[in-house]
């Protein structure tokens, strides 16, 4: 299983980026698919998650400027950031918690992560 995210660049404050995030390989369901971010000199911190059902979790310091959704059909995990501050410069890393056939047990992936930069 791989999770291929893309999306990320260099970007002023105030603008806008679309991460996605697309998992392929040998999955039967993904359970939950999200992000999370890792700045220079910081933990990875949590920055929003969907669960299969379409309930959302997201970070206090992004609420009402990032959107997350999801294509089931395509595995695939989307986070449009909206309203950009240099605070959000980090590299970005999709994760999914899935199961590879029926009745298995469910593993945690991540991605290789995009970086994104908001900079004037």
């Amino acid at each position: 299983v791989q999770l291929q995210a893309s999306g990320g660049g260099l970007v002023q404050p105030g603008g806008s980026l679309r991460l996605s995030c697309a998992a392929s390989g040998s999955i039967f369901s993904i359970n939950l698919m999200g992000w999370y971010r890792q700045a220079p000199g910081k933990q990875r911190e949590l920055v929003a998650t969907m669960g299969s059902g379409g309930g959302t979790n997201y970070a206090d310091s992004v609420k009402g400027r990032f959107t997350i959704s999801r294509d089931n059909a395509k595995n695939t995990v989307y986070l449009q950031m909206n309203s950009l501050e240099p605070g959000d410069t980090a590299i970005y890393y999709c994760n999914a918690f899935l199961t590879r056939s029926s009745g298995g047990i469910i593993t945690n992936y991540w991605g290789s992560g995009t970086l994104v930069t908001v900079s004037r």
